[in-house]
C-alpha cells in the first residue's frame, strides 16, 4: 500500500487539474492529489469570471491586442492567439457540463458579459460574483462520479520523482535523461509517506500568494508546484512578475477577501478618504486601467496621504442591481457593517497572482519529460509581464484541453503493464526532534514580512539584496533542520515558500528595468533592447 501506480498523477484539484483529468480519464487511471479538501483551491475563490470573445461587437483581434498591451512586451503572440481563439469553445463546453453562467437578455449574445480593467469590450462570462465556485462545483461532481478518477484529499506532495534524484540514491538507469515518474506524497491524516508512480505527472497546485503578508489567495497557495519543479531541475521563468490585485477588502475581521474588478467594471470609482477620485492622474482609462497601473497608483496614494487604505464606491448604482450582481460581495461586506449600496468599500492592494512559473510549451509540457504544468503553476507565455483580468481561468481551460489532447494522442496501455523503475521509499525521520517546530512558525512569518517590505509593489536593488541575504540564511536553517523534524504539511509548505521567495527575488535582481508588474525605483525605465525577454532560472540537479 506504500506504492500506488497510475497512468497519470494530477497534483492539484482546481479548474486546470480537474478539467484535464476529466478529458483523459475515459482511457486512463488518474489520481488527483490535493492537500486540503478538493474544493479548497484558488479556482473556488475566483469572483470575476472568464474572458472570451462572445459578442458581435467584440473580436479575437481586440482581445489579443488587450492581452498583449497588458503583458507589456513579454507575451508570446502565438500563445496569446491560440488561447483566445480557443476560448469560446471552452466556455460552451463548461456550459454543456452544467456550469450556470449568467444569461444575456439579448438574442445576439448568449451570456451576460461584464467589463474589467484593461479590456476594450465587455467579454467576461460570469456566474454573479462567484464564478470560480460554480465551475468548481460542476468539475468536482463530475470527477467524483468518474470510475477512473481517484481523489486523495489531505495528501500533500513532497517531491517529484525524477531520474537525477534516483541516480543520486544509487539507482541504475539505462540512460541519462530528465524524466518524471510521479511524486512522494504525505498522507497528512495517516502520517505516512506514499510513493505515487505515474507515466505522466501534472502540476497544477495554484499560486504562491502566501509568500506575502497580505494576499487574496487561500492558505493553500504556497507555490508547491513551482518549488518541486525547481528542485527537480525544471526551467522556471518570470517569477519577478507578481500581480498585486488593487482591491482586497481592508477590515480587521476580513481575511483574503477580494473586491472583484467587476465592481469597477460596473461603474465603481476609486476614491480617497476625502471622497476624491484619483485614477485620472495615473492613466487615461482611469479606474479601468490594467492591474499593475491601478495597484501602483493606490500604493502611491496611501504612501503620500498616510491613510491606511483607499475606497471603491459604487453606491450610485441601483441597490437591487448591486444585490443581484454582487451577492457574495454584498453579503460579506454587510456582515462587517459595510452596505455597498450606501457605503464606500475600504480596499488595499494584495498579492494575487504569479505570472511566472514552470516554463511550458503550448501543450503544458515542461523541460522534464512526462512532467506537465498548468494554471498558475505554469509560465505559458500568455500573461507576459502582467496578466489581463479574467484571462487566468481561460488559460487553465485551454491548456488543460491541449495537455489532455497531447496525452490522448499516445496509445494507452494497462497501468499494470507500465515498466516503472525501482523507486526506493522516502523514509520518515528516525530521530525527529519536534522541539524544533518553532522554526516553522517563526520563519514563515519572517519570509512573508521580508517579501512584503522588500519585494512588494515598488522595489529597489538594495532591498532586493537584503531580502536575498535573509532568505539564504533561512534556507540554511531549513536545510539543516529539515531531516530532523517530523515531516508534516507545515514544514513542507515552509520549504516550498522559502524556495519560491528566493526565485522571486533572484529573478527580480536579474531584471534591470521596470516592466509590467516589476517596478524598480533604481531602474525606472523599460529597456526593450536588453530586457524584452523572459527571465529564466534553473537548478542543475545532475551536478
Amino acid at each position: 500500500m506504500d506504492t500506488m501506480t497510475y497512468d497519470t498523477l494530477v497534483i492539484g484539484s482546481g479548474i486546470a487539474g480537474l478539467t484535464f483529468a476529466l478529458k483523459i480519464a475515459d482511457h486512463r487511471k488518474v489520481a488527483v492529489v490535493t492537500k486540503k479538501e478538493k474544493v479548497e483551491t484558488s479556482t473556488n475563490y475566483a469572483q470575476g469570471g472568464i474572458a472570451s470573445v462572445l459578442s458581435p461587437d467584440d473580436s479575437f483581434d481586440l482581445h489579443i491586442q488587450d492581452t498583449l498591451n497588458s503583458g507589456d512586451g513579454l507575451c508570446n503572440p502565438d500563445v496569446v492567439e491560440m488561447v483566445i481563439k480557443n476560448g469560446p469553445n471552452r466556455i460552451h463546453e463548461l456550459a454543456e457540463m452544467g456550469v450556470r453562467f449568467q444569461l444575456s437578455q439579448q438574442d445576439s449574445v448568449p451570456f451576460d458579459l461584464a467589463r474589467e480593467g484593461g479590456h476594450s469590450r465587455s467579454r467576461i462570462v460570469h456566474s454573479q460574483d462567484m464564478t470560480g465556485r460554480e465551475v468548481e462545483r460542476v468539475l468536482v461532481a463530475m470527477a467524483e462520479n468518474h470510475p477512473n478518477i481517484s481523489i486523495f484529499e489531505n495528501y500533500i506532495a513532497i517531491d517529484l520523482i525524477v531520474e537525477c534524484h534516483l541516480l543520486k540514491r544509487g539507482l541504475r538507469t539505462t540512460q541519462r535523461q530528465e524524466r518524471c515518474w510521479g511524486a512522494y506524497v504525505l498522507d497528512i491524516e495517516g502520517n505516512r509517506i506514499l510513493t505515487f508512480l505515474a507515466r505522466d505527472t501534472l502540476l497544477c497546485t495554484g499560486g504562491a500568494g502566501k509568500v506575502y503578508v497580505y494576499t487574496s489567495n487561500p492558505d493553500v497557495a504556497t507555490g508547491d508546484g513551482v518549488a518541486m519543479a525547481y528542485r527537480a531541475g525544471a526551467e522556471i521563468a518570470n517569477m519577478e512578475f507578481v500581480q498585486f490585485h488593487p482591491t482586497c477588502l481592508y477590515h480587521p475581521h476580513a481575511k483574503n477577501f477580494l473586491i472583484s474588478e467587476a465592481v469597477r467594471g460596473e461603474g465603481g470609482r476609486l476614491i480617497d478618504k476625502r471622497g476624491h477620485d484619483f485614477m485620472a492622474k495615473y492613466h487615461p482609462l482611469k479606474d479601468l486601467a490594467c492591474r499593475d497601473v491601478v495597484a501602483r497608483a493606490i500604493d502611491t496614494e496611501i504612501k503620500q496621504s498616510g491613510d491606511d487604505c483607499v475606497y471603491v464606491d459604487i453606491s450610485h448604482r441601483d441597490a437591487d442591481f448591486l444585490r443581484r450582481r454582487f451577492p457574495g460581495i454584498h453579503e460579506k461586506c454587510l456582515s462587517l457593517g459595510i452596505d455597498i449600496t450606501r457605503d464606500s468599500i475600504p480596499v488595499v492592494p494584495a498579492a494575487h497572482y504569479i505570472c511566472g512559473g514552470v516554463r511550458t510549451d503550448k501543450y503544458g509540457r515542461t523541460s522534464i519529460q512526462h512532467l506537465y504544468a498548468l494554471g498558475e503553476s505554469a509560465c505559458t507565455g500568455l500573461h507576459g509581464a502582467n496578466r489581463l483580468a479574467s484571462n487566468s481561468l481561460l488559460e487553465a481551460l485551454v491548456f488543460a484541453h491541449n495537455a489532455a489532447a497531447d496525452i490522448n494522442s499516445r496509445p494507452s496501455a494497462p497501468t499494470e503493464k507500465i515498466s516503472f523503475p525501482e523507486v526506493p521509499p522516502l523514509e520518515m525521520p528516525l530521530n525527529a526532534n519536534d522541539s524544533e517546530m518553532v522554526l516553522i512558525a517563526y520563519n514563515w512569518d519572517i519570509i512573508r514580512r521580508l517579501m512584503w517590505n522588500y519585494v512588494g509593489i515598488v522595489r529597489r536593488d538594495n532591498r532586493l539584496r537584503l531580502a536575498q541575504n535573509h532568505l539564504a540564511q533561512i534556507q540554511r536553517e531549513i536545510n539543516e533542520h529539515y531531516p530532523n523534524i517530523s515531516l508534516n504539511s507545515d514544514l513542507i509548505e515552509l520549504r516550498n515558500l522559502a524556495t519560491v521567495a528566493e526565485l522571486i527575488v533572484n529573478c527580480a535582481l536579474k531584471r534591470h528595468e521596470s516592466r509590467g508588474l516589476h517596478f524598480n525605483i533604481d531602474h525606472p525605465q523599460k529597456d526593450d533592447d536588453r530586457w524584452q525577454q523572459d527571465t529564466t532560472i534553473r537548478l542543475d540537479q545532475w551536478s
